[in-house]
């Protein structure tokens, strides 16, 4: 089995760097982004596998995105938000709020 190497693999419209594992298994490369747990693959060539490693992060990342924001606006619509901020505003002002520095001294 061959040793395990790190690549960066930087996606240039999240302006986000990765670290991709890839080794060779005998016939193939093998591949996988521990960050995003969904970007597994496999090619004939390493040249190849980092390419499809590329496209397939941008791609998980693309559709996490755009479910992120529909879940935001089903949250938006449903109000929740606005409960969410008022339950923080009353914790505001009866002083159960604290700075994060005040936090870190409490731990």
């Amino acid at each position: 089995m061959e040793k395990i190497k790190k690549v960066d693999i930087h996606d240039k419209v999240f302006e986000e760097t990765y670290t991709a594992h890839i080794r060779s298994n005998g016939t193939s490369w093998l591949g996988w982004i521990p960050e995003v747990p969904k970007v597994k693959c496999k090619a004939p060539t390493e040249g190849l596998l980092l390419k499809t490693l590329e496209n397939k992060l941008h791609q998980t990342l693309t559709a996490e995105e755009e479910e992120w924001e529909k879940q935001f606006q089903a949250d938006v619509k449903s109000g929740w938000l606005d409960q969410l901020s008022a339950s923080a505003l009353q914790n505001y002002r009866a002083g159960k709020c604290y700075d994060l520095e005040t936090v870190k001294k409490k731990r």
